[in-house]
C-alpha cells in the first residue's frame, strides 16, 4: 500500500469525479480548513445534522435504531449537548476507485476541543456521502460549523485492484444521501 499524493487525488477528482464538489487546495481564510492537502483532502461539513437526546429514553441499538433519539437541525452552527453526539454527512460525494482504500480521520482543530469524529474506512469501490459520527466528550456545549472542514480523509492505493470490491457485494452503505442511520 502506498499512500496517495495530491497530485494524484486531484487528477481523479477532476477527470473521474472521485469527490463532488471537490476544492483544489487549502481554504482556510476565516473557517476551519477545508480542500485539498498535501497527502489528503478536507471534506466539509454539510448542514444536516441528527442530535442524539435522550428525552424519551430511548435506548441506542444498531439493530433497531430508535427515530426518537435524535432531532434533526438544518444549521449552520450544530450545538451538541455534553458528552453527547451528532451524525452528520459530508457536503462531498465521493466515488473510490477499486484499487484504493481511504481513511477518515478527526480534524486537529476539533479534537482540541475534545469533539472526536469517528475513524471510518471508505472500501474499494464504495460511493456516497459521508455519515460522519461527531462525539462531545466534553461536560460542555460544544459547536460544530457547517460548510467548514470537519475531517481529512487519506488515499491508501494498494498493490493491485481488490478481488471483490464494496459495490460488487453490494454493501447496505453503497450509494448513501443524506445523513444515513444504521442498517442491518
Amino acid at each position: 500500500m502506498a499512500i496517495l499524493s495530491d497530485r494524484w487525488i486531484r487528477e481523479q477528482a477532476l477527470s473521474h469525479q472521485m469527490i463532488e464538489p471537490f476544492e483544489d487546495g487549502q481554504r482556510r481564510a476565516g473557517c476551519i480548513s477545508y480542500g485539498l492537502s498535501s497527502y489528503g483532502y478536507d471534506a466539509r461539513v454539510s448542514d444536516e445534522f441528527k442530535i442524539f437526546t435522550n428525552v424519551d429514553n430511548a435506548v441506542v441499538d444498531p439493530k433497531d435504531f430508535a427515530s426518537n433519539s435524535f432531532v434533526d437541525r438544518k444549521t449552520d452552527v450544530c450545538i451538541i449537548p455534553p458528552n453527547s453526539f451528532a451524525l452528520a454527512r459530508t457536503v462531498e460525494y465521493f466515488r473510490v476507485p477499486r484499487d484504493v482504500l481511504v481513511i477518515c480521520l478527526g480534524k486537529s482543530t476539533y479534537a482540541r476541543c475534545g469533539i472526536i469524529v469517528n475513524v471510518t474506512p471508505l472500501e474499494p469501490g464504495w460511493e456516497g456521502h459521508v455519515t460522519l459520527e461527531f462525539s462531545n466528550t466534553t461536560p460542555l456545549p460544544a459547536k460544530i460549523y457547517a460548510n467548514e472542514g470537519a475531517c481529512q480523509f487519506l488515499f491508501l492505493q494498494g498493490n493491485e485492484p481488490c478481488e471483490t470490491s464494496y459495490a460488487d457485494r453490494a454493501g447496505k452503505y453503497m450509494g448513501q444521501r443524506g445523513v444515513t442511520l444504521p442498517r442491518l
